[in-house]
């Protein structure tokens, strides 16, 4: 009978393990389908965002005014190291990639110190930037510029001088230069001669004497000027400051 008994026993411990092995089953797999339902939902939520992303505010409707204020709000965290560094996600890559409502065009040096994104704390979409060595406004800087204020709709144009300017510094010594350069230190030479004589650094004069020569280049085309009679454009001279990250304006119109 203890042998029976025992037996008995054994069976029915078997028997609570084998429902504890089908209980123990049960749940993981609705661990498992819980879970993957789960990620299902959270990829599909990513994927809706990346291809449908929320429409953004369509900046060419801003005034000139607010355009200047939000380029110069962004230099100012730039400054005070508190950069929100908006519009560079990928539902904003998928969103430019359609079409561009840039609220600013930039004219800047190509000095690698100061990319024109950064210093403003801006992302894609909302500056259109020209870049060469001493923000000369050549005739193809200037074509690019007319298309990106009168057909993309840029509200304010900032050209940007900085100090220490090689190209500057290299038309007041005078440098003998090979291939194309010396185009670009002749159309800086103007400003050379008529900073000449100012009290404090010649370097410095020369510069911020250069972005109002540029300046007034671009304010001579007739689609520039036409846009900035017509209160739908400012154009602003801007100098750089290598050391603090600060844009101070110069000139204003």
């Amino acid at each position: 009978m203890n042998k029976d008994f025992k037996s008995q026993s054994n069976k029915a411990e078997y028997m609570k393990d084998d429902r504890r092995q089908v209980n123990l089953s049960r749940r993981n797999s609705l661990k498992f389908v819980a879970g993957a339902i789960g990620t299902g939902i959270l990829a599909a939520r990513v994927g809706a965002d990346v291809a449908a992303p929320e429409p953004a505010i369509a900046q060419n409707e801003m005034s000139p005014d607010a355009a200047l204020a939000k380029l110069m709000e962004g230099n100012k965290r730039f400054v005070n190291r508190k950069r929100q560094s908006p519009n560079q996600d990928l539902p904003r890559l998928a969103e430019v990639a359609k079409s561009q409502k840039p609220f600013a065009a930039i004219l800047g040096c190509a000095d690698s110190r100061f990319p024109s994104e950064i210093i403003f704390d801006q992302g894609l979409g909302d500056l259109f930037v020209c870049r060469v060595a001493g923000n000369v406004a050549t005739p193809e800087e200037i074509g690019s510029l007319e298309f990106g204020t009168l057909v993309l709709g840029a509200k304010v144009l900032v050209v940007i001088g900085h100090k220490r300017c090689g190209a500057v510094d290299a038309t007041i010594k005078g440098a003998q230069v090979p291939g194309q350069i010396g185009s670009l230190l002749e159309a800086i030479k103007p400003a050379v001669e008529s900073s000449k004589g100012q009290a404090g650094d010649r370097l410095e004069n020369a510069s911020k004497a250069n972005v109002v020569l540029q300046t007034k280049r671009l304010k001579a085309s007739p689609v520039i000027s036409k846009l900035i009679e017509e209160n739908k454009l400012k154009v602003i001279g801007g100098y750089y400051d290598l050391d603090t990250g600060a844009v101070n304006i110069l000139t204003e119109s």
